[in-house]
């Protein structure tokens, strides 16, 4: 971020612009590893968080930018969800049942991918992504399946405040793509903190 300041946001030798998003990226990993390590002291519990910090801020600028949600990232995610129901010591916020955490996958998968079934059938247009499915397994094996409505309906809402302005004054219509992955990001990031007040 100093370097990017004293460069003014060009390249040393060519001039070339830097994307400012780079700035974005490392002041958000930064000030979300210092709370992480503030917050706990278990050192594989940081590991896990750190990790899962490091691959939501990956897919939250991937998604803006490409529009998909890659499915080594989710793989990766869906399995060190499901491998953190046997580390009993942790005290983060989520369900450590792995039955609980595997009908929590099972049912965040089906809540997306319903949604495209039945849009296809009706439509015959793709309304989301698996990728979008996937990342909803990942947030079914952190929570459980209680989570889903509540993050489904917050990312929702996330991502109507964010189009509304540009539905209306036109920029964009009902038919204009745009990423569902940051929302589901920031949903999820809320209910971490905010669950029995959102469900």
């Amino acid at each position: 971020i100093i370097s990017y300041l004293i460069l003014n946001g060009k390249c040393k030798y060519c001039k070339s612009l830097i994307s400012f998003q780079y700035c974005i990226v490392e002041f958000l990993t930064g000030i979300s590893f210092l709370l992480i390590f503030l917050n706990y002291k278990n050192y594989f519990e940081i590991l896990f968080l750190v990790i899962f910090v490091i691959i939501f801020i990956i897919i939250f600028f991937i998604d803006i930018k490409h529009f998909i949600i890659p499915n080594e990232l989710n793989y990766l995610l869906i399995l060190i969800s499901f491998l953190k129901n046997f580390s009993s010591n942790f005290k983060s916020n989520f369900t450590y049942d792995y039955i609980e955490s595997l009908i929590g996958g099972i049912a965040g998968y089906l809540s997306i991918w319903s949604i495209i079934f039945i849009y296809k059938k009706v439509k015959n247009v793709e309304a989301m992504g698996l990728g979008d499915a996937k990342f909803m397994i990942i947030v079914g094996l952190l929570f459980g399946w209680k989570s889903i409505p509540a993050i489904l309906f917050c990312s929702a809402i996330l991502g109507l405040i964010f189009v509304a302005p540009s539905l209306l004054n036109k920029t964009k219509n009902l038919k204009t793509m745009i990423p569902f992955g940051p929302f589901l990001i920031i949903a999820t990031i809320i209910y971490y903190f905010s669950g029995n007040f959102l469900f």
